[in-house]
């Protein structure tokens, strides 16, 4: 019986990887395209459904960390994807004003690359029980360029949008209402731009102590 399960848990967890390697497949092949001809401003509009599924998708690997089907902590799966889902729908989708930008390039590249990187690399892992070493050591080390491009497309184009949140009162409830209740969209932009300060450095010495495992434990083998 343990055995079947581990067999069912591998093959869902490759066929997951591989369908959303080939989402973000979709979103680089997309934007590199679209950058070449038509230019930043219509990056967005070329890859968006891709990629709001492609990223939306990755909610499941908070459930993934939460009931043990993978060892990623949760401290470290939830604040990666609740930010990436918040620049996903709550800036870029909400917010056209910010969709021209060429922020929105860099943001999808690095993304992208990163994800066809980390989704390939698990979906091997799980369907062959391997890695070649090319992949270990790309899944382990483009992030030394990849976040920071990442990360500082994220900051820049939370605060591009800040105005228009501002003026449109987006995603806000004032008070008096039924509910007794207020939310501001304007201030949770700031918050979210405050969390990225000690969070970003964070998440980077995270990633540099795995790579330092990753790769020191394959030069063993």
């Amino acid at each position: 019986m343990a055995g079947f399960l581990s067999m069912l848990r591998r093959t869902y967890l490759a066929v997951y990887n591989w369908a959303v390697f080939i989402g973000w497949a979709q979103v680089l092949f997309l934007a590199v395209k679209t950058l070449k001809e038509s230019g930043h401003e219509h990056v967005y509009s070329a890859v968006e459904k891709p990629l709001q599924l492609a990223q939306t998708a990755a909610i499941l690997e908070i459930l993934h960390s939460l009931v043990g089907l993978v060892r990623s902590p949760i401290t470290a799966t939830l604040p990666q994807i609740s930010s990436r889902l918040y620049l996903t729908w709550i800036i870029l989708h909400s917010f056209p004003e910010v969709q021209t930008h060429f922020l929105v390039s860099s943001l999808t590249i690095s993304w992208s690359i990163t994800e066809i990187i980390r989704y390939s690399f698990f979906g091997m892992k799980e369907a062959f029980g391997a890695t070649p070493s090319f992949l270990l050591w790309l899944r382990y080390s483009t992030f030394l360029v990849m976040y920071p491009i990442g990360i500082s497309s994220e900051v820049g184009l939370i605060y591009l949008a800040l105005p228009h949140i501002k003026v449109s009162e987006k995603f806000c409830i004032r008070m008096p209402n039924k509910w007794n209740f207020s939310f501001d969209n304007f201030y949770i932009a700031f918050i979210a731009l405050g969390i990225y300060v000690p969070g970003s450095p964070h998440m980077y010495r995270y990633m540099l102590s795995q790579r330092k495992k990753a790769l020191s434990k394959s030069k063993r083998e």
